[in-house]
């Protein structure tokens, strides 16, 4: 199967899921769920599907349990959608990037905070930039 089917076999297979998340599943356990990214096999037999849980671990990990329950609904609702040979096996996958990206933005405040604290510039990028530019002209030889 083509690349260029597979993205749209996962992007349609993200909206289902996300909608059916959103407004069909009935589990308490499963809330403050976001669908972030669907990989579809090449032969369309799997679907991993990666999912941002709001929460602490323990309601992570009861999320997680909860759409691997009701993993069946679901692939009922992509055969409906989706017209192919097989209906894919989903998988669901706990994304962390959004609490990686909550942690660095964390340690960058924490890092201004100090800095501020220590009477230096609160924007490092345009001092080395600054920097940058200083050192680039002072090597660079003028033939003109």
């Amino acid at each position: 199967m083509s690349n260029r089917r597979l993205l749209k076999a996962a992007e349609a297979i993200r909206e289902v899921v996300a909608s059916a998340i959103l407004t069909e599943i009935r589990d308490p356990r499963v809330h403050d769920v976001t669908v972030i990214n669907v990989q579809v096999t090449p032969d369309m037999r799997e679907a991993k599907v990666a999912v941002s849980v709001m929460g602490n671990e323990a309601q992570q990990q009861l999320a997680i349990r909860g759409l691997q329950n009701s993993a069946g609904f679901l692939q009922s609702k992509i055969a409906k959608r989706i017209e192919a040979r097989y209906t894919p096996k989903l998988s669901f996958t706990l994304d962390k990037g959004i609490q990686n990206a909550l942690v660095v933005g964390e340690l960058l405040a924490q890092i201004k905070r100090e800095k501020e604290e220590n009477g230096q510039p609160s924007d490092p990028v345009d001092v080395s930039m600054d920097e940058n530019r200083t050192d680039e002209t002072e090597g660079e030889n003028v033939d003109t």
